[in-house]
């Protein structure tokens, strides 16, 4: 995980990465995102933002620990974060699939998907 927030300060410096709820959303909304982050220590009605967005547009979401997110990229109090896909968004899913992270969206398909049987969800 420490090369992932590395790789996340990187993409700060390189202008690859967007910060903040609302631009992260509009991001996601628009199309434009590789790769979502959030905070552990975002809201609940951000966290529901964000995690419905990202499942509708099907992007990868990921969980940080509290705090995390705003050390990594330099900026305080940021809760949520969009990697424009490109290199860098590759690496960092390249990391995140070594460490075994299967990413939020994907999690809860899953249990819904126990929930229903095992009938497909589409």
């Amino acid at each position: 995980m420490k090369k992932v927030l590395g790789l996340l300060g990187l993409c700060s410096r390189s202008g690859q990465i967007v910060l903040g709820a609302d631009l992260a959303l509009r991001e996601i909304r628009a199309g434009k995102a590789g790769l979502a982050f959030l905070d552990a220590g975002a809201s609940d009605g951000t966290k529901k933002k964000i995690t419905d967005a990202c499942a509708y547009r099907h992007v990868q979401l990921h969980m940080l620990p509290e705090g995390d997110l705003s050390r990594s990229c330099g900026k305080d109090d940021r809760m949520a974060a969009v990697i424009k896909p490109g290199k860098l968004c590759q690496q960092i899913m390249h990391l995140l699939e070594e460490a075994g992270s299967t990413g939020l969206i994907e999690e809860k398909q899953t249990q819904y998907h126990d929930k229903c049987g095992g009938a497909s969800v589409k």
